[in-house]
């Protein structure tokens, strides 16, 4: 709505559209077509009250909705100012897809951080995937862009797409904050919201009192895709997993499962090291909630569950986190600090504050959405060591002109030091595979804080 002198002009984009019209107190007014491609407008004396509800026909049929840019940003102040400063704990809760009521309307807000854009649009499968319908708001120099959508359901799926400023070339991204994707080979994220209701209370009371270290400890580790298939061969499910593998593990009388990696990754064939949806529950084996489901399982069997988290890179797939807004965003530009020559991957910068922010945010979102016990951090020598598997000219020294790391020491000493308060009797084990000094003395004392080193030798 835009005032013009003593009028006001309401216009709206739909393109599918072949009549628009907007409820005005008790009636509906017919909006004018004023672009072909589906630019629909009206005036009016007085301004409109918001949000607008509009009256939409296409295709044969109509329906009702409200316009996306009659409601106002729910994202606030605090939350952008926590995230530029690395320290917005629950940023799963702010960016990424939200189920939410806003002014007594359901609907979903989304939210992404992409600084290095001119635009940034939802599209989906609510949208016909045209990047014109949904363009989102920009919030100044957080590099944050929202916008809240009525009407969507749990089936819609979505992706970004940007406009980067500097070169104009458009990519479709997966929201890095997505809590579940579509059905491989597709990698539209899915809109995702929780119902699962747990009943592992006292397993979690008993958790903040047990000391692991002074107490038997026994891990099973296991890919859930090869310990075992149905009669068809395909993947038991997260639900089927906790009729067969929870009983397993009990009777041969495990403590803790170690699950390798589960969150979304592009290909089946691996074990899950090259992670596209960190947030994302891989749909292999089921929903979020089912995940939930053989969590609860385990912990109502006292058996703890252990998650090998991969924070040290991530893939080059163009449609996730590499180069997300057209520039080096989450990895670092230069090649010598940005990429791992050993799996051909990209390596986080772990110097910049949302980059930080996100990696903290997935630890907390693991241990508070799905009562993870522990983490079993994958590749630590290669994140403390800037000259890891690279010859003379191929890395950067720090600014001591040394090999270590600066900015992975402070992030392993703030990731343990959260976990540590916000979770007790929540595990921190590094597969660090060098003489590291301290990986798991205490931060007060030096130390990195993580709980346990894995030992190198003695597994499969």
């Amino acid at each position: 709505m835009h005032a013009t002198g003593d009028t006001y002009a309401y216009r709206t984009f739909l393109p599918k559209a072949t009549a628009v019209s907007v409820k005005v107190a008790s009636k509906w007014v017919k909006l004018e077509k004023t672009h072909a491609d589906g630019l629909f407008e009206v005036s009016s004396k007085t301004a409109l009250k918001t949000p607008c509800l509009l009256k939409i026909e296409a295709d044969d049929s109509a329906y009702e909705t409200h316009d996306p840019y009659t409601f106002s940003s729910s994202l606030t102040q605090d939350e952008l100012y926590l995230f530029g400063e690395g320290r917005l704990l629950q940023a799963y809760k702010t960016l990424g897809a939200q189920c939410i009521t806003q002014d007594n309307v359901a609907g979903v807000r989304f939210a992404v951080w992409a600084p290095n854009a001119e635009r940034v649009s939802v599209t989906g499968s609510f949208n016909a995937w045209d990047g014109r319908v949904h363009a989102m708001r920009a919030h100044g120099s957080s590099g944050v862009w929202d916008i809240f959508i009525p009407n969507l359901t749990t089936n819609d799926t979505y992706k970004f797409e940007i406009l980067n400023r500097h070169t104009g070339g458009v990519l479709v991204k997966t929201d890095p904050y997505g809590f579940e994707f579509e059905q491989r080979p597709g990698t539209a994220t899915k809109i995702s919201s929780s119902k699962h209701q747990w009943k592992d209370k006292s397993w979690l009371d008993a958790r903040t009192k047990h000391d692991w270290l002074h107490a038997p400890f026994n891990c099973y580790e296991v890919h859930l895709g090869s310990w075992q298939r149905n009669d068809k061969g395909h993947f038991l499910t997260y639900r089927e997993l906790a009729k067969t593998l929870v009983p397993y593990v009990t009777d041969m009388g495990y403590t803790h499962v170690e699950l390798m990696p589960i969150s979304e990754h592009p290909l089946t064939e691996s074990w899950g090291y090259q992670t596209t949806g960190y947030f994302g529950v891989t749909n292999r084996f089921g929903s979020p909630d089912d995940l939930r489901f053989l969590i609860d399982a385990f912990h109502q069997a006292n058996v703890g569950v252990i998650l090998d988290w991969v924070p040290g890179h991530f893939p080059k797939d163009d449609w996730a986190l590499a180069r997300f807004d057209g520039t080096a965003l989450y990895e670092h530009e230069d090649p010598r600090l940005g990429e791992h020559q050993d799996w051909g991957t990209y390596i986080f910068n772990y110097g910049r504050n949302e980059v930080r922010n996100f990696l903290m945010a997935n630890a907390h979102y693991w241990l508070a959405e799905f009562h993870i016990d522990g983490f079993r951090v994958d590749a630590v020598a290669s994140m403390l060591y800037l000259d890891y598997s690279r010859k003379a000219g191929e890395w950067l020294p720090n600014k001591f002109g040394g090999r270590e790391n600066l900015d992975v020491i402070d992030f392993f000493k703030q990731f343990n030091i959260m976990v540590g308060e916000d979770f007790p009797g929540v595990l921190t084990i590094a597969e660090e595979s060098t003489a590291w000094p301290g990986v798991s003395r205490p931060v007060y004392l030096g130390g990195l804080g993580f709980s346990m080193k894995w030992n190198m030798g003695w597994m499969n």
